[in-house]
């Protein structure tokens, strides 16, 4: 194990690792080197990457049951760290990461992809991807905000939503938005990205939101 980075290094005698269950592995993308300015970051300061491309899902054994995945080898991915079980891995040199497909936000539209790429970003599961309006001045039930509100829900409209949650039996449940559908939540709710020219968006799970509409 690589303590610096919390990386579980997988011995040189093996080159291959397989998922089980509903976990995907994916190659991690290369992090960071420079901002969107060119600019150039030191080692400390580079963003570790939360993207990769998927080299194998496990056989969707979870329990009694077989679940089917929405993931692919090759797609590209963006993930979470935050509060998730995800492993690193290094394999013969290379940074891989395990992840429950679950736990992945969304698949973008081709390899290497930027942040400039975050309106064509396909959700995953229940999620839904939201282009950020504005801070809402009511709450879910109608009750005006002071200005000095610690936590004001944010209005989103729907992009694009996830094939749905996926139930007991396999089956998915399908999304109750659409795309153009006004969704309110707090801005805690899911995983914000931005376009190099400003525009805010919000990955979130629809099981999260306050209200839509």
């Amino acid at each position: 194990m690589n303590a610096a980075f919390d990386v579980m290094e997988i011995p040189r005698q093996h080159s291959k690792v397989m998922p089980k269950g509903d976990l995907v592995l994916a190659k991690v993308a290369d992090a960071e080197e420079a901002t969107t300015g060119g600019i150039l970051l030191p080692s400390a300061a580079q963003r570790k990457p939360t993207s990769g491309t998927v080299e194998a899902v496990g056989d969707g054994r979870v329990g009694d049951r077989t679940q089917d995945f929405q993931l692919k080898a090759g797609d590209t991915i963006v993930y979470s760290k935050f509060g998730i079980g995800a492993t690193d891995l290094e394999v013969q040199g290379e940074q891989y990461v395990l992840i429950r497909e679950d736990d992945c936000i969304g698949t973008m539209p081709r390899p290497g992809a930027t942040a400039a790429d975050v309106p064509q970003l396909q959700p995953i599961g229940d999620r839904v991807l939201l282009k950020i309006q504005e801070a809402a001045g009511v709450t879910a039930g109608g009750i005006m905000l002071p200005e000095n509100a610690k936590e004001k829900p944010i209005a989103g409209t729907v992009v694009r939503a996830g094939p749905g949650k996926r139930e007991k039996d396999g089956t998915r449940k399908a999304p109750r938005v659409k795309e153009g559908d006004s969704v309110l939540y707090f801005k805690w709710a899911g995983d914000q990205m931005e376009t190099p020219s400003g525009e805010a968006y919000v990955d979130c799970s629809f099981n999260r939101a306050l209200a839509a509409r």
